[in-house]
């Protein structure tokens, strides 16, 4: 083959690599809107129990393996709502201490206790958070992580959504553990959907992921640690003091 064709046929794989990873990952064409970096207010608690992750009834709290030590909790405003604040809990001895918190993003038509592909939905539950990465190069992320131009967005979408996958940390559901956060197995089949990951904001709802800003987004590759065992608790308020 001649070198222009050579150079032909590796832009075209590039291109259908980046397309099957924005396909099967969170973040549709639809959105825009300003940012939802500014800092989150403290969610309300619903007890004052420092060993308890504050709003979460005892279902979920019961499902935070007892080794972790990292708490990623996404309090959505609703059960049909978009908006949602994600704080960082980190625990010191037995008791649970509030680190960061942020306003965020999730599943543009809310959240769902029975998650399915293309529900636009964020599933409810507590999540391991065990791979990383993204477009851009490592920014010291403690996390396993991986740089590829596979996780852009089509720019068919919309400009706003470019830098959705600039940085992605995978949330553990319906997905191989150990494996990059664009990896297509899905361990209960595709109707179970999958692809779910924290990753930056572009001002409005997902298709299913949890996203927050940049500097937010810095802050956790740089923060979770495999030795933390972090996990993700996530869900409408309801659904997470139920």
């Amino acid at each position: 083959m001649h070198s222009g064709g050579v150079r032909r046929a590796v832009a075209a794989t590039a291109v259908i690599a980046s397309l099957v990873t924005a396909l099967s990952a969170c973040g549709g064409a639809e959105g825009g809107g300003t940012d939802a970096g500014r800092p989150a207010t403290r969610p309300h608690a619903t007890t004052a129990d420092p060993t308890r992750i504050p709003g979460v009834g005892d279902r979920l709290q019961r499902q935070i393996p007892s080794g972790s030590r990292q708490v990623v909790a996404v309090y959505g405003d609703g059960k049909n709502s978009a908006d949602s604040k994600v704080v960082l809990y980190t625990k010191h001895g037995s008791a649970w201490q509030r680190e960061r918190g942020w306003a965020g993003h999730n599943g543009k038509k809310g959240w769902t206790t029975d998650h399915h592909e293309d529900d636009d939905r964020s599933p409810v539950g507590v999540f391991t958070l065990s791979d990383a990465g993204g477009v851009l190069p490592d920014p010291g992320s403690r996390l396993p992580y991986t740089r590829s131009a596979a996780f852009a967005a089509p720019r068919w979408w919309a400009k706003s959504h470019w830098h959705d996958f600039d940085y992605v940390i995978a949330i553990d559901y319906n997905r191989v553990k150990g494996t990059p956060p664009n990896d297509q197995t899905r361990p209960e089949g595709q109707k179970k959907g999958g692809g779910i990951w924290l990753h930056m904001d572009h001002g409005s709802g997902t298709s299913a992921c949890v996203s927050v800003s940049r500097p937010a987004m810095r802050y956790l590759l740089r923060t979770l640690d495999p030795r933390q065992r972090p996990v993700v608790v996530m869900g409408d308020r309801a659904d997470l003091a139920a």
